[in-house]
Formats: structure tokens, C-alpha cells, sequence
């Protein structure tokens, strides 16, 4: 059994979660912004605990039947633990409850371990945003038809593969 724990970000979480993302972005959000979004009921943050400890956390907005990934942040110590695929299974669950047909997010071009990450999801590149970030371009990606049989299977072996690993 995995050791990750994945819940709701509540308002109480906002110190840690800001704590984090200064150290995994460098243009972090502000508190401000985390509780603007937990305000927002067409958002929802989930965060993933190692025993008692918050080591990342991550957003989706959802509209109609789209639903996009506002944020995924991993603490640099708990990467290679398949945190992000835990963070990553719970929102398409989120997404597909809600609705959703289609899943979108931005990645930093340079981030070639998320980017693999988001393939295995059934993300594929779509477009380039010119400065989306400060010092970087973000690759636009798209996972479409997420609620086919298919996707299913994908996400079915995806959850598999972390049983087997734990």
C-alpha cells in the first residue's frame, strides 16, 4: 500500500501550501491567491501527505465539460515517489465527477519529467504560450476524451502500476 495520502486542501493548509510553492516556482502565488481559489466553487486543490507532512498539492478548474489543471507542485524531497501520478489520478477522478470530456494544462517546456508524466495521462502537445512564464515558454497540452472506455483502461493501468510500485 502507498504511503501518500491524498485530501481536500482546506484554508488551514494555505502556510504550508505558499510555503511550498516558494520553493518549488519562481513566480510563486501569493496566499492571497490560494484562498481566492478554495473560495471558488468551480475550483478545486487537493493537497498529498507523506505521513503527517504536506509534500505537494495541486489545482483544477472545471467548466462545462473542460476541465484544466491550475497548478501541480511536488516538494523537491519527495519527488520520485510518484506523488504527482497520485495528485494526477485524483484530479481526472475530480474532473471526470464533475463532468469533464477534456483535460488542459500549461507545462514549463523545460520540465521534461512532468511533461512525461502528463503522456502517460494521455496528455499530448498542442501549442506553445510565448512567455507564459517569466523567463519560459509553457507547452500547451490536451487530454481529450477522458470519459471513453479507453481512457478508462489507460487510467486503470496507470493505477496498477502504482500498486505494484508501492
Amino acid at each position: 500500500m502507498s504511503d501518500v495520502r491524498i485530501r481536500e486542501m482546506v484554508i488551514a493548509d494555505i502556510p504550508i501550501v505558499a510555503a511550498l510553492e516558494r520553493v518549488v516556482y519562481p513566480q510563486p502565488w501569493s496566499m492571497r491567491v490560494f484562498y481566492d481559489e478554495l473560495a471558488l466553487d468551480s475550483r478545486t486543490y487537493i493537497v498529498a501527505e507523506l505521513g503527517e507532512r504536506i509534500v505537494a498539492y495541486a489545482g483544477l478548474l472545471t467548466i462545462a465539460d473542460d476541465a484544466h489543471v491550475t497548478t501541480v507542485a511536488v516538494d523537491p524531497e519527495a519527488r520520485q515517489r510518484r506523488v504527482g501520478t497520485h495528485l494526477m489520478i485524483e484530479l481526472v477522478d475530480r474532473a471526470l465527477a464533475a463532468g469533464a470530456r477534456h483535460l488542459t494544462l500549461e507545462v514549463r517546456v523545460s520540465n521534461d519529467a512532468a511533461r512525461q508524466m502528463y503522456e502517460r495521462f494521455g496528455f499530448s502537445p498542442v501549442g506553445l504560450r510565448k512567455n507564459y512564464y517569466r523567463d519560459e515558454d509553457a507547452l500547451v497540452m490536451w487530454a481529450i476524451d477522458i470519459d471513453t472506455d479507453e481512457y478508462a483502461a489507460r487510467l486503470s493501468a496507470i493505477r496498477v502500476s502504482l500498486e505494484e510500485a508501492a
